[in-house]
């Protein structure tokens, strides 16, 4: 399998790359299971986010969530957020958004129970990503984040693949390219 040399947050990964389509492949960054990966690049984007008034942080399930939870360690946050790709029995009355990312292959909803919007309601919410592409997970998150009353203060990943790297609305800390079938970069 071809792969693709990363350098973030000091350290350095060999991604596999990956078929979406016959057209598009990428390189997957997946830090589950890597704890050095998960702490350097929390430290970063907390360092990143430097500046930015927010109350609190906000991912979408799954490949966020020990980032996310590794940012609030480290900064001392004693809560955050997650939108769930599915509703759960002690969720009460959950709110949700359709999501379309690059890597799923079927339209999801993403779900927030009715006790963490009340929360949110009213507070400056900043939204982090492992990968920001197409943007269409971060568009779904940003609804959700509204539709619970509350407002976006920023947005960030850890990388910005594609065509995303040239954003000006998200913050991030290394470029991603995508890739060609013979794993040459586009």
């Amino acid at each position: 399998m071809a792969t693709y040399k990363m350098h973030v947050a000091g350290l350095t990964r060999d991604l596999p790359i990956c078929k979406v389509n016959d057209e598009l492949y990428i390189g997957a960054f997946i830090m589950f299971g890597d704890a050095e990966l998960t702490v350097a690049c929390a430290r970063d984007l907390l360092k990143l986010a430097q500046g930015i008034d927010y109350d609190y942080l906000f991912t979408a399930e799954a490949k966020s969530i020990p980032l996310i939870h590794e940012m609030a360690r480290q900064s001392g946050a004693e809560k955050y957020f997650i939108a769930r790709k599915g509703p759960k029995v002690y969720m009460p009355d959950p709110i949700s958004v359709d999501d379309q990312s690059i890597t799923t292959l079927s339209l999801q909803r993403l779900y927030l129970g009715s006790d963490d919007a009340a929360i949110i309601r009213g507070k400056k919410i900043l939204i982090v990503d492992d990968v920001i592409s197409t943007g269409g997970s971060l568009k779904a998150m940003e609804a959700l984040v509204e539709k619970a009353g509350g407002t976006v203060a920023g947005r960030m990943a850890v990388l910005a693949e594609g065509a995303a790297a040239e954003r000006s609305d998200i913050k991030f800390l290394e470029k991603l390219p995508v890739f060609n079938a013979d794993g040459t970069v586009k």
